[in-house]
């Protein structure tokens, strides 16, 4: 069987994902949307070398209505660009974290002065320490876990998507002669 035309058309759709469509819109309540569909009224985007070639993706949801004290020097309200749950992954199993779980977010400008992060563990909010942070009593079985960004007023700047991770326990057993 010839291979050249199989390698040909699996480098041809490779080519293709990288030039993947991105597109932007603002929905009634200011909130910004992203997606690889056209929607109306979406503009297109340009999507950054990084996603294209990792395949990251990057989810943003901001109000660009805010004009107060976050205020950049141009004028212009600030906006952070986009948060993720870096760490654990989406899908990942944590073996034998004896309950404590080390989490990380990926947030793009970093974290401004006066802001804070949430993270809903589980549907439960609390409020972290920066963008890297521990949470306790995280026990066997499956768990959600999204990040947020509030400004000094409590307004959120920007949500990520929820990731669900595993967590397993090895166990031990024993046998009585």
């Amino acid at each position: 069987m010839e291979t050249r035309p199989i390698f040909a058309l699996i480098c041809l759709l490779a080519a293709a994902s990288v030039f993947a469509q991105a597109y932007r819109w603002v929905d009634e309540d200011g909130v910004t949307h992203y997606s690889d569909r056209p929607q109306e009224g979406a503009e297109e985007v340009q999507l950054s070398e990084y996603s294209r070639k990792t395949g990251a993706r990057l989810y943003t949801q901001s109000t660009p209505t805010r004009q107060d004290d976050d205020q950049q020097a141009d004028g212009l309200p600030f906006r952070y660009e986009s948060i993720s749950v870096a760490s654990p992954a989406s899908e990942e199993t944590l073996w034998n974290i004896e309950g404590v779980l080390n989490a990380s977010v990926a947030l793009s400008p970093g974290l401004q002065s006066g802001h804070q992060v949430r993270v809903y563990f589980d549907g439960q909010a609390r409020i972290v320490s920066g963008t890297s942070f521990q949470i306790e009593e995280v026990w066997r079985g499956a768990h959600n876990l999204q990040a947020e960004v509030i400004d000094a007023t409590g307004k959120l700047m920007i949500r990520s998507q929820p990731i669900r991770f595993y967590v397993q326990q090895s166990s031990i057993v024993t046998r009585r002669p």
